[in-house]
């Protein structure tokens, strides 16, 4: 096997890096294990943190936006960088993969520009105001700009794994069934939220809603990891 150029591997390791810092910055959630936030981890929306009346949301915020800043750059330098494949069909998936995650750096980064105003499923009053309508407009856009994250995330998690599976010899191969279980998961946690989410706004309580989100990201962030590591050490990375 020919050597591989030393532009090739540091284009690879960047991408690798800042897939990596990514998905450990929008992991930073689970500081809320020893920070007095006073929001439940079972009931209430990771975003709640990072509201704009909550005494960590400044913290929360801005490391949502690094997260969201740092998957993107990774997500466009493989689009640029890496983009060898075999058929075109691979080059294809790889290329709409990567748009998706994409997609979901760039939304998540908006998120914490448009940050609840509140904390609705720990605050009556929230609620009644998010119901009425008469919260802030940056409030009202989070719903869309959260639901855009998660659509990049599923649509880039669903395609690169298929490219992964299907184009990768065995060790990638391997990882591509963790990749997999991932996808799996993250489909699971997404239906269980959006489930939840609708018993919330009918006042049917929240179904267990914040351990639901929290699996979903969990499984974003860990599949980023495996998928950074994979970019990082095989040559015929997705998208390359």
């Amino acid at each position: 096997m020919p050597m591989e150029p030393p532009a090739a591997g540091a284009a690879r390791t960047a991408v690798a890096v800042l897939l990596t810092l990514g998905a450990l910055a929008y992991s930073t959630w689970a500081l809320e294990a020893f920070l007095p936030t006073g929001l439940s981890p079972l009931s209430t929306y990771v975003s709640e943190l990072a509201a704009e009346d909550q005494p960590y949301g400044t913290f929360f915020r801005a490391l949502d936006f690094a997260a969201g800043v740092l998957v993107c750059a990774g997500a466009a330098g493989a689009l640029v960088w890496l983009r060898r494949w075999p058929t075109a069909g691979a080059r294809a998936l790889s290329a709409l993969g990567w748009a998706g995650i994409a997609l979901f750096g760039a939304a998540t980064a908006a998120d914490s520009r448009l940050p609840l105003s509140c904390a609705p499923t720990a605050d009556a009053a929230c609620a009644a105001r998010e119901r009425a309508g008469l919260v802030p407009t940056a409030h009202a856009a989070h719903t869309f700009s959260s639901s855009a994250a998660v659509a990049g995330a599923l649509v880039g998690m669903v395609l690169l794994t298929v490219v992964v599976r299907k184009w990768w010899a065995s060790p990638a191969g391997q990882a591509g069934g963790v990749l997999l279980g991932l996808v799996g998961v993250e489909l699971v946690a997404t239906v269980w939220t959006l489930a939840a989410v609708a018993a919330f706004g009918a006042g049917h309580g929240t179904w267990g809603l914040g351990v639901a989100q929290r699996l979903q990201l969990l499984a974003i962030a860990v599949w980023l990891v495996v998928m950074a590591w994979l970019v990082r050490t095989r040559r015929a990375a997705p998208g390359g």
